[in-house]
């Protein structure tokens, strides 16, 4: 880095001038913070030096020195490369000669001008959302349009529409997309058949959630000689109608994932495309792209094809018809769906033998009134009916990515590859420290021996009170699942090739593994130099459509809680940080914080990092990841998306530290009330 060295005045000013690329960060102060790949600290930008960049926005930074003390650069932003947010929501205040829009989201620090011809019969007063279309530097104040006038909406379609404002979704398609859409022809000719493998006579059947509106996988079933099958994963073919070059595409790329909120969807493709033309319903021919096997009950595949089809789906199956059929052996397709099982049953066994992590998953589901206000919430569990779909679309994943991956050639192909790295040490040592507190012991000589250890350890404490707390720090100390041309392998499924080529309706990625394989099948694959940065871009738009579904989880969560304040719930400890501790309810799932200024009056606590846990420096009480205990609702306020709780019983299980807490007997008793420390 320019400047670094023992010299004081070369580190005050450093000669050269270097222009960064990375995202801002502000703070509650206004001061703000951008991360620089390959740099192990941020950038400082103070006030003066943002411009008219926003929080989360991509802008490129000049330095002018190190900032006082720390040593860390000082710049300031001189071009903001993309925006993340563009659309706005706020009142419209009209004026004789212009308006404005003045906005709920305080990132952005002005308030949008909006020239009277944009207004688009807005009037004063109404709640809208406007869209940004120019804002220079010599702007102080940003030009917008209105795009949609919202105040027939519910409060709970404004918090959502907010919330993928805020994230840098689009909530609708520009006008040339749903052209484009409209213009596609809805019959399917003999030109598109051609050269597509027949299986529209082949048994087909779709397996999805009850209220799904895309179907974008289907299996088909074939009885083979000698205890052999032909199980056919047929995915969409998205790519036969969305063309390179056109606006539908260059829009999906831009999005490059929908959003899944807990009453809607934010389509990555028009809804044309989606729930219509590439939607595989049953009793319809559809276009699609299908990984074929020949395979047995066992799992063993002896061969398979990669193909473009035609299918026509003979049934659409929701996961708990399937699971009751696989229940009672009783249904429709039984005997196909009892095989199938069989053999994912199989394959999944195979993934964990080879090193593949046995992670469970819960997926909380709210249910809601007409008017999307949460009454109550659901904990599914995944059983056989979504582990049969699942390993059969890791099963056609997995085919593609090594096919791709043992083509032969001077030089490998860039291709959009899956893959998964192996833990952070740092995070691995923190975590296999605590999980020691437990009696489980970890082998990290080679990351095999810690996948087998995960494993064990899971198997170890299932069922008992500290499963969830390892499994989930166990989640956290993993790496991230990203995109890239560079294939490290998939070190969390096990995998030494891995892609996304099942679900081209909703992911942007299977899109470009859809379009490179077929070029690569058809012998006129050329290699995309700008593909290793399209990857990082889809990877950004998952992390940010990841953070929206959180955000959107978490307001329905207090939006659920706010019938409930002053109640007591039973929790679990599900984080630790020197601020205070997070509390998960154990039947409804809701996370809280207990803030640690709400303690003071019993002790002071100190934050233990390698011990997550928070531990009175006096009395020696500790609250720990995992420990089990009462709180009372204190508040839950939806502006903020923000749960408070307030500690209110104390069972034994939450411990001690250090010989104070000894001496005063407190363990012989079953539990404390708060309010007698």
């Amino acid at each position: 880095m320019a400047g670094k060295g023992k010299d004081k005045k070369k580190t005050k000013n450093p000669g050269n001038v270097r222009r960064y690329t990375g995202i801002l960060d502000v703070s509650k102060s206004g001061m703000g913070f951008v991360a620089v790949e390959g740099m192990e600290k941020d950038i400082i930008i103070k006030k003066g030096g943002l411009g008219n960049a926003m929080h989360g926005d991509t802008v490129q930074v000049e330095s002018k020195g190190y900032a006082d003390n720390n040593k860390r650069v000082e710049g300031y932003i001189v071009n903001v490369v993309t925006r993340k947010q563009s659309d706005f929501t706020g009142r419209v205040e009209v004026h004789p000669h212009f308006a404005f829009l003045l906005p709920d989201n305080k990132n952005i620090p002005t308030d949008i001008y909006i020239p009277l011809h944009l207004l688009h019969d807005a009037k004063n007063g109404d709640y809208a959302t406007a869209r940004i279309v120019e804002w220079t530097e010599k702007n102080k104040n940003p030009i917008g349009e209105i795009i949609n006038i919202l105040n027939d909406m519910s409060v709970n379609d404004i918090a959502m529409q907010n919330i993928l404002s805020e994230s840098g979704f689009p909530l609708t398609f520009p006008d040339d997309v749903m052209e484009e859409s409209a213009r596609i022809p809805e019959i399917i000719t003999e030109e598109d058949l051609k050269d597509r493998a027949d299986y529209r006579t082949t048994t087909t059947f779709t397996i999805d959630p009850a209220d799904a509106k895309d179907f974008d996988d289907a299996l088909s079933f074939k009885v083979l000689k000698g205890g052999w099958y032909e199980v056919g994963v047929h995915i969409a073919d998205v790519s036969h109608y969305l063309l390179n070059g056109t606006a539908m595409d260059d829009e999906a790329y831009k999005r490059a994932t929908s959003v899944y909120l807990p009453d809607r969807v934010l389509p990555m493709l028009p809804e044309k495309i989606s729930n219509e033309l590439c939607s595989l319903r049953p009793h319809e021919e559809k276009l699609t792209f299908s990984v074929v096997v020949k395979i047995n009950k066992k799992g063993n595949v002896a061969a398979s094809r990669i193909e473009k089809t035609v299918i026509h789906s003979d049934h659409r199956f929701s996961y708990e018809e399937v699971q009751t059929i696989l229940e009672t052996g009783d249904g429709p397709y039984v005997k196909e769906l009892v095989v199938l099982n069989e053999m994912a049953q199989r394959l999944r066994a195979e993934r964990f033998a080879k090193g593949a992590i046995n992670f469970s998953s819960q997926e909380v589901r709210f249910k809601l009134d007409e008017t999307g206000k949460p009454i109550g919430i659901v904990v599914k569990e995944s059983k056989d009916a979504h582990k049969l779909i699942e390993e059969f679309m890791l099963l056609a994943n997995r085919t593609v990515a090594e096919l791709v991956s043992s083509r032969d050639g001077d030089e490998p192909l860039p291709f959009p590859y899956r893959v998964h790295d192996v833990p952070n040490d740092e995070k691995l040592k923190v975590f296999t420290m605590f999980a020691g507190r437990f009696g489980v012991k970890f082998d990290l000589s080679t990351p095999e021996a810690v996948a087998k250890s995960f494993n064990e350890m899971l198997e170890y404490v299932h069922g008992k009170p500290e499963q969830h707390v390892l499994e989930q720090l166990g989640i956290r100390t993993m790496s991230k699942a990203v995109y890239t041309t560079d294939n490290i392998g998939h070190y969390g499924l096990g995998f030494d090739h891995y892609c996304h080529f099942t679900s081209p309706i909703r992911r942007y990625p299977d899109v470009m593994v859809h379009r490179i394989l077929f070029d690569l099948l058809q012998n006129r694959a050329v290699p995309d130099k700008h593909l290793e940065s399209r990857c990082r871009h889809c990877s950004d738009q998952e992390r940010k459509a990841m953070e929206a579904e959180r955000t959107a989880n978490k307001y329905k969560q207090v939006e659920f809680m706010r019938d409930y304040i002053g109640d007591e719930f039973e929790g679990v400890i599900s984080g630790v940080s020197p601020y205070g501790f997070w509390v998960e309810t154990v039947e409804t799932k809701c996370e809280g914080m207990v803030p640690a200024s709400d303690l003071y009056d019993v002790d002071t606590f100190t934050y233990s990092e390698g011990e997550y846990a928070l531990i009175g420096l006096r009395t020696g009480l500790r609250f720990s990841m995992g420990d089990k205990l009462t709180v009372k609702l204190a508040a839950a306020n939806l502006e903020k998306r923000q749960i408070d709780f307030s500690v209110s019983y104390l069972p034994s299980s939450v411990g001690h530290a250090g010989k104070k807490a000894k001496s005063g007997g407190a363990k012989k008793k079953k539990g404390r009330n708060w309010e007698d420390f």
